[in-house]
Parts: structure tokens; C-alpha cells; sequence
């Protein structure tokens, strides 16, 4: 589903207009975001929960010349699926 089809079905759902639905989602995803940054979770009960995780620097090899190179460490975003989530997704 695109963004796009996501904030159709969003307005179609909730009776709003397309751009309400649009400014909605915006705001949820801006939200999210700046929560991440922040080092802090967010935790959507029975969805899941966005944190951020902390990949450790390790060394990687250029496939085309085999040369190692140094990958440095970097914070990346994570997301835990609920328990809700997760039988929906398994069809219990």
C-alpha cells in the first residue's frame, strides 16, 4: 500500500476529506520521527514499538576489489510488532 493509498483509506474510514487524512498521517510520522531522534520510544499498544538501536562498527569487504573497509557505528531505527500485530499478521 502506498502512501498515497494509505491516506484514501485513512479518510474513507474516519468520513474526513483526503487532506485532513493527509495532514494526520503527516503529523503521526513527523511525531514518530522526532521522538526517535530524541533517543526516546514509541509505543502503540497491540501495533508495536519504534525505538532506536545502536549498530556496533565492524569491518565490510567491497565485493568488486575485496578490500576491507571500516563500517562505522550508527544509530538505526528499530520496530517491534505487538501481539496483536503479530496474530493478525499470522491469521489467528
Amino acid at each position: 500500500m502506498s502512501r498515497e493509498e494509505l491516506i484514501a483509506k485513512a479518510a474513507a474510514d474516519a468520513g474526513v476529506q483526503k487532506t485532513v487524512a493527509g495532514a494526520v498521517l503527516n503529523s503521526l510520522l513527523h511525531s514518530i520521527t522526532a521522538t526517535l531522534k530524541r533517543g526516546d520510544k514509541v509505543s502503540l499498544v497491540g501495533f508495536g514499538t519504534f525505538s532506536v538501536g545502536q549498530r556496533k562498527a565492524r569491518t565490510g569487504k567491497i565485493p568488486g576489489t575485496k578490500k576491507e573497509i571500516l563500517i562505522p557505528a550508527a544509530k538505526v531505527p528499530k520496530f517491534k510488532p505487538g501481539k496483536n500485530l503479530k496474530e493478525a499478521v499470522a491469521g489467528k
